[in-house]
């Protein structure tokens, strides 16, 4: 046995991995520190297909007469080329696929060991921690397609694809592999207590868990990531270095989005903005579906002259209220003479070609007859990034619309499995099937290119249904087409938190559902609570179904919504906070409880309940007609976690499960001990109206009486923050009764934002009283109004009135 050992020193924490390689029989062994997480090609299921013309006239005979015989009679493995005609050619239905250079697949086996809950691997609608799948069910499957009406609790393919698997154990340690490969991909799954015997050590692992998987890929390479850890955040902050972040978003792409298909008229869409208004809802964005194109023909980049005959006037009306208007842009190009987008895109030969004749591909979808660009083409997607300019589309210089790019799989309705075929080419005759699940990828790095190109300085905002590896740098994603039944609104949150510890951060879930009626006034108003703390939070709807926007339901549903809508505004400094955070390091705003609590076992497997960054815990009730929930609190290793229930104010030990009374307006939300977060009591509108505003902090001491937070403030919109350090970000904390806040970086005076209010849960005792200063001048202190409430023990201090730009603290005596 032949090999060699790769040494990486690990400085941030203070280990070496190590890599061992054996060539005969090939295997990998890797080591975060001294302990044996992954093994490669252990089964020996290590498989690289090579390419190969198809064999002519009666060679081609022979040779599929002796695959033929070698099947039927090997009882074994063969040497024998098992090639048959169908190597080169298959029919999927009505469609053929020709395969010019013959089976092309590549697989490997991985073993995690000692791990027994594997996550990730999104996007499929099932359970957060991944089951096993030998024997049971089909592997789970990666090849972005437009499912209609999806099964949950399956592990069928759906929009997106993102091959990274994380392992967790509550050693803690986590790792993660990632599997660089944009083609169809399938990952079985099986569990083992099997020992597995290291190549450079005894037997390390005897009758412990094992994850067993195997990774098939249609074709391309075996090109593979080891993520070491060996903590959580390490992880994810590695898995950033590798394929970056979400961009901070604008602010009000975080608030409440309001979307059908379709609002058919400009009138349609002002009448949404002037009831969100009349019924005191913040909302920050409409949404336009295919209807807006003129003549509803989805020709996109154009306006129907009737309907939206002037959208100039619409848009800047919501953009001067502090909302926007959102439109989407589909890749299919409706195939038309003397429609722009498609003149010049045959012009200049633009598009994806046939797989048998050269001419371009053309398909069924929304506009009828279709052809789709060739985004691997990097003049192609110069292309279309200009299509983004304002002067072009929306057709005014100073008019401002963010985009929807939907249906990027590609769908084609025509096509097998409602997508394009895997044979038609690409620039430099590269089949699709090569790039499948990248082509959503391709088209929003486009637009977002465009977006940043003409438009002075605003972050753009776009959503995307499908998605690869990178996505996360261009666009939000949501979960597709779900359907407004519980089932659904319950396999939201894993799917969401499948998504968030990959790095597909910013992501929603349809609120309501998309496909049918809601059955009950309870499951919209359960469906709003659930997606209370959501990172993209919007409601969309179906043609056929009936409206249901927030004001047409009567004055108690509609009021339950509101205050759910409300309650997000109150806490989106905390949330834009964790966006600024997931920019930097990759860990997600909306995180799995064990990702916070990662010594905590028994939260391995929760997938009802979700964390808001580390402080904040949202337990939504799924069920429905029911009146008790049982909720499981995590706990620290490192020290007792209590948990404060924010609307009652009761504390709550952490490290057990409590049962809660609830009915139709529960919706229980937990602050943990020791943490300080920033919020807005002063609603508008709109989110950006209130950047400026003031700031209140909520402050739950830990059992030691200390808690600590941060803030970030900017404008809300632009990209100073990155060119002009036009940012401010503090540190708060909270010891001996003092309150410190520190200055950290960016200027001082870039947000004028003021501390209104600081309430302290937990607080044992009435204080005398409470003096403000600020750090650098003891003796100028005053003295603040404040109010103690004995059975709560908690304190209001009212109007300390400090800027974040300076430090200060408050003293309590």
């Amino acid at each position: 046995m032949t090999g060699f050992t790769v040494q990486v020193n690990d400085e941030a924490n203070k280990q070496t991995n190590r890599f061992v390689l054996t060539a005969d029989p090939f295997r990998v062994d890797v080591y975060s520190g001294d302990q044996l997480v992954m093994v490669g090609n252990q089964r020996g299921l290590f498989n690289f297909e090579h390419y190969r013309p198809k064999p002519q006239g009666l060679f081609a005979k022979t040779i599929s007469n002796m695959a033929k015989w070698f099947m039927s009679n090997s009882e074994g493995d063969t040497n024998a080329d098992e090639c048959t005609e169908s190597c080169w050619e298959e029919q999927f239905k009505s469609s053929t696929d020709s395969k010019p250079n013959g089976p092309m697949s590549v697989g490997m086996d991985f073993t995690f060991v000692d791990f027994d809950h594997v996550y990730g691997i999104p996007s499929h609608a099932d359970s957060f921690a991944l089951r096993n799948t030998k024997g049971t069910t089909d592997p789970y499957r990666l090849y972005n397609v437009d499912i209609f009406e999806y099964e949950v609790n399956s592990p069928m393919s759906l929009y997106g694809a993102y091959p990274l698997m994380i392992a967790h154990s509550a050693k803690p340690l986590t790792v993660g592999l990632f599997w660089l490969n944009p083609s169809e991909t399938w990952i079985d799954i099986e569990s083992s207590n099997s020992g597995i015997t290291g190549l450079i050590s005894n037997l390390v692992s005897e009758q412990k868990p094992n994850k067993l998987t195997h990774w098939i890929s249609e074709t391309g390479m075996i090109d593979v990531f080891f993520l070491l850890g060996p903590s959580v955040s390490r992880v994810m902050e590695q898995n950033a270095q590798l394929f970056g972040t979400t961009n901070l978003p604008p602010i009000y792409s975080i608030g409440y989005h309001q979307c059908r298909w379709n609002y058919f008229s400009q009138e349609e869409v002002a009448d949404v903005d002037t009831k969100a208004d009349m019924y005191d809802i913040p909302m920050d964005a409409i949404w336009l579906d295919i209807e807006y194109t003129e003549g509803r023909s989805k020709k996109y980049f154009t306006w129907d002259p009737v309907t939206f005959s002037d959208h100039v006037s619409l848009i800047k009306n919501l953009t001067s209220k502090g909302r926007r208007l959102i439109t989407i842009i589909d890749p299919h190009l409706k195939k038309e003479s003397n429609y722009a987008t498609y003149d010049e895109s045959v012009a200049n030969n633009y598009l994806m070609k046939d797989a048998k004749e050269d001419k371009e591909f053309e398909g069924w979808c929304w506009p009828g007859n279709s052809v789709w660009p060739d985004y691997l083409n990097p003049v192609v997607r110069d292309w279309w990034a200009d299509k983004f300019d304002p002067k072009h589309f929306p057709g005014c210089e100073d008019c401002i619309v963010d985009i929807w790019n939907d249906m990027n799989e590609p769908s084609v309705f025509s096509g097998p499995e409602i997508t394009a075929p895997r044979d038609i080419k690409h620039i430099g005759d590269v089949e699709h099937r090569e790039l499948h699940n990248m082509y959503g990828l391709l088209m929003t790095q486009s637009t977002y290119s465009g977006l940043v190109k003409h438009r002075s300085n605003l972050r753009p905002f776009i959503l995307t249904r499908s998605f690869f590896t990178g996505s996360q740098r261009s666009a939000a994603v949501w979960t597709g087409d779900n359907m407004s039944k519980w089932e659904h609104l319950k396999i939201s949150i894993p799917m969401l938190l499948s998504h968030s510890v990959t790095g597909i951060s910013f992501i929603g879930a349809d609120i309501a559902g998309f496909f049918f009626n809601p059955e009950s006034e309870e499951i919209v108003i359960r469906w709003y609570q659930a997606s209370v703390f959501h990172p993209f939070m919007r409601a969309h709807a179906h043609l056929d179904t009936k409206r249901r926007e927030p004001w047409v339901y009567p004055d108690f549903t509609r009021n339950a919504i509101r205050d759910v809508i409300r309650t997000r505004y109150t806490y989106l400094p905390y949330m834009y906070q964790l966006f600024r955070e997931n920019e930097r390091n990759g860990m997600p705003p909306m995180r799995p409880l064990w990702m916070q609590f990662p010594t905590d076992s028994k939260t391995l497997s929760i997938e009802t309940s979700y964390l808001l960054g580390s402080n904040l815990l949202v337990a939504p009730v799924l069920d429905k007609e029911i009146n008790s929930l049982e909720i499981y609190l995590p706990t620290d290793a490192h020290e007792p976690t209590n948990w404060l229930n924010v609307w009652t104010h009761k504390v709550f030990a952490g490290g057990q499960s409590h049962v809660f009374d609830v009915d139709i307006r529960s919706l229980p939300i937990f602050q943990r001990s020791g943490s300080i977060i920033p919020k807005r009591e002063r609603l508008r509108r709109a989110a950006v109206l209130a950047v400026n505003d003031p700031i209140s902090l909520q402050i739950f001491l830990n059992p030691n009486g200390e808690a600590t937070g941060s803030i970030y403030l900017d404008d809300g919109q632009s990209f100073d923050y990155r060119t002009k350090n036009a940012f401010i970000e503090g540190t708060f904390h909270f010891s001996k009764r003092i309150l410190n806040y520190s200055f950290e970086s960016g200027k001082p005076d870039a947000n004028p934002a003021w501390l209104e209010r600081v309430t302290i849960f937990g607080y044992p005792s009435k204080p005398n009283r409470i003096l403000a200063q600020m750090a650098s001048d003891s003796s100028k202190q005053t003295q603040l109004a404040f109010k103690y409430n004995a059975e709560d023990k908690t304190v209001v201090i009212r109007k300390p009135s400090f800027t974040f730009g300076q430090n200060w603290q408050i003293k309590i005596m």
